[in-house]
């Protein structure tokens, strides 16, 4: 590869190693994860897209599309890295209850878009996630435990093959590339433009509760109370917090899709639990939904792990609430089920997900703590064993796990059919290749 024959190949900017903004253009979201790529491109559009893709596959590279980079794996030696920020497009449809969106669009702008007509997307806890990378690992949303995976809402994928085609793809045009995209990852094609389901959001009531510490085992068990009989539109996740220079915290996030006296009174339980810190239950504007969760949305280092539960019992709870949590910020268990533990015949490669929990661990980034982050998830794994499914939920996989760890054998397999005879040049490549 040339520095001349690359600029030659595409419009949108192109950054060598050495050239200035190259260093800062080359970093992802996740500012702990090195990123090593032979260049990178900020596409203009789906035209330079094409243009790249061929471009590659002439000269014997790949390409990696990376919108943000919050799910980095860090293992991109060689690649061209490509942004899709520019693919900025957002279309919501409300007589039809549909939005179309460019690769680089953020779910905050959907949010935002769609809440405007009392319609939501299937979003999750951030805003400054992209939806093309989230909607492609499966999806895990507020209102997953009602509609499903995010994925499972696609409608139609604006795609670039490997040989540089722009095509259309839906479950009638191309039902094997379809089912993959749908939350087997972006191993196959580069997405360019995703149109996908809205749904009725005339109220959410929501918030987060946040109590000391030493509250922890009672939230816990209020936590296990309203999880055994949610209804589905009722999510809650409980969160251990522990900021750096902080006392530690427990808090629970919720969102109830429906009225906020309908949701207040699902959740009388937690008036019991006396010394909230602090209470921003109420009306949620679908615009507002990631405050919920108040994640970071700047790039920042973070040391992550996910790991899908079968169960939890008081055994698993006194484990999860009486060990401290150092040098992890955040342990956190979401409460799946409902509509994502359900096979349904039109979903994608995601599947259903029988696990009621995930547990997710957060832990700064920084080189001088990751190692005893990692120990400390490590650690916590281990002492879960006997709940830990061992299937890893594939939005959630970190640096150094694999693909395969996300899914059954016979959707592995055929995943991997898909790529080969999609794409047997390895043109293109996902965070997390399939063939990993």
């Amino acid at each position: 590869m040339s520095d001349n024959s690359l600029r030659g190949a595409v419009r949108g900017r192109v950054l060598l190693p050495g050239e200035d903004g190259f260093d800062a253009a080359a970093k992802p979201w996740n500012r702990a994860v090195p990123q090593p790529v032979a260049a990178v491109v900020e596409a203009e559009d789906a035209d330079d897209v094409s243009s790249l893709v061929r471009y590659a596959a002439q000269v014997g590279l790949t390409v990696t599309a990376q919108p943000s980079g919050h799910g980095a794996p860090g293992d991109t030696d060689g690649v061209i890295l490509l942004r899709t920020g520019r693919l900025d497009t957002v279309d919501v449809r409300p007589d039809e209850r549909v939005a179309k969106v460019g690769a680089g669009v953020k779910w905050g702008q959907v949010q935002a878009a769609s809440g405007a007509h009392g319609l939501t997307g299937l979003a999750g806890s951030s805003p400054a996630v992209t939806v093309a990378g989230y909607t492609l690992g499966g999806g895990v949303s507020w209102f997953g435990r009602k509609y499903g995976w995010a994925a499972d809402s696609v409608l139609a994928f604006d795609v670039v093959d490997a040989d540089g085609e722009q095509v259309r793809v839906t479950a009638e045009s191309d039902p094997d590339l379809f089912w993959a995209l749908r939350g087997g990852g972006g191993d196959y094609a580069v997405v360019t433009g995703i149109e996908f389901d809205l749904y009725p959001a005339p109220a959410v009531y929501g918030g987060r509760v946040m109590w000391p510490g030493d509250r922890t085992p009672e939230v816990f068990e209020a936590f296990l109370e309203l999880t055994a009989q949610a209804p589905r539109e009722l999510s809650i996740w409980i969160n251990r917090f522990q900021f750096p220079g902080g006392p530690p915290m427990v808090a629970l996030d919720l969102t109830y899709l429906g009225e906020a006296s309908e949701g207040a009174a699902l959740l009388t339980r937690l008036s019991k639990i006396d010394g909230a810190i602090s209470d921003s239950r109420g009306v949620v504007a679908i615009a507002d939904l990631g405050g919920i969760a108040a994640e970071p949305v700047d790039p920042s280092p973070a040391g992550t792990s996910a790991e899908l539960l079968t169960s939890l019992d008081d055994l698993a709870v006194a484990t999860l609430s009486t060990e401290p949590i150092n040098p992890l910020m955040n342990v956190q268990i979401r409460h799946l089920g409902g509509a994502l533990a359900e096979p349904v015949p039109s979903t994608g490669a995601g599947g259903a997900v029988t696990e009621p929990y995930l547990l997710y661990m957060l832990g700064p980034g920084l080189p001088h703590l990751i190692e005893g982050v990692t120990a400390k998830q490590a650690q916590l794994v281990a002492d879960l064993d006997a709940y830990v499914s061992g299937r890893k939920p594939y939005t959630f996989l970190a640096p150094g796990e694999r693909a395969a760890a996300a899914f059954p054998e016979e959707t592995l397999t055929r995943l991997r059919a898909i790529k080969r005879a999609r794409d047997p040049r390895n043109v293109i490549r996902a965070n997390f290749p399939i063939l990993s």
